[in-house]
C-alpha cells in the first residue's frame, strides 16, 4: 500500500470516527439520514487541499454506513469480548473506537488485523485519556486472538 493511500485511509478513519462519535448524540433512522449528516459533518481542514482527498471520503463513508448497518452485531461482540464492562459503563469515545476498528477487522477484507488494531490505537491516543490506548487494545487483542483461533468467523 502506498503512503498516499495509507495516509488518505487514516485521515478517512479519523473522519469517521468524528461521524460516528456524533450518533451518540444525533441519532439517524434512516441511511439516507445518515449520509445528509456524513455530507453535513465538518471534513478536517488539510482535506480541502489534498489530492485524495474523495478517496479519504469515499473510505470514511465505506466505514460510517459499514459500522451503522452492522451495529448490533458488533456491539454483541464488544459485549463478548469486554469481559466485566457493560456496554453502558464504556465511554462514547472508546466505544465510537471499539465498533469503527470491530467493522474493519469483521468486514473489510483489506485491512490486516494488525493494522485495524494500531490505527484504533491511535485514535484513542488523539481523542481518549491516558487508559484509552490500554482499553481499547485488550479489547481488540481479545477479538483477534479469536479471529486467528478460528472462534470468530469474519465475513
Amino acid at each position: 500500500m502506498t503512503e498516499q493511500k495509507k495516509g488518505s485511509r487514516r485521515g478517512g478513519r479519523r473522519r469517521a470516527f468524528e461521524v460516528l462519535y456524533s450518533l451518540n448524540f444525533n441519532e439517524v433512522d434512516s441511511k439516507r439520514d445518515l449520509e445528509k449528516m456524513f455530507r453535513l459533518a465538518p471534513a478536517p481542514s488539510e482535506e480541502a487541499a489534498e489530492r485524495n482527498a474523495s478517496e479519504r471520503k469515499e473510505f470514511a463513508w465505506e466505514l460510517v454506513s459499514g459500522v451503522w448497518e452492522h451495529n448490533a452485531d458488533i456491539d454483541k461482540k464488544i459485549d463478548e469480548y469486554s469481559q466485566h464492562w457493560k456496554l453502558s459503563r464504556i465511554a462514547r469515545i472508546e466505544l465510537t473506537i471499539l465498533r469503527l476498528a470491530l467493522f474493519e477487522m469483521l468486514y473489510v477484507n483489506d485491512v490486516p488485523l494488525k493494522v485495524a488494531i494500531n490505527e484504533a490505537i491511535e485514535l484513542a491516543k488523539r481523542f481518549g485519556d491516558d487508559n484509552s490506548k490500554n482499553f481499547v487494545n485488550g479489547i481488540l487483542d481479545a477479538v483477534a486472538k479469536a479471529i486467528e483461533n478460528g472462534q470468530l468467523r469474519v465475513r
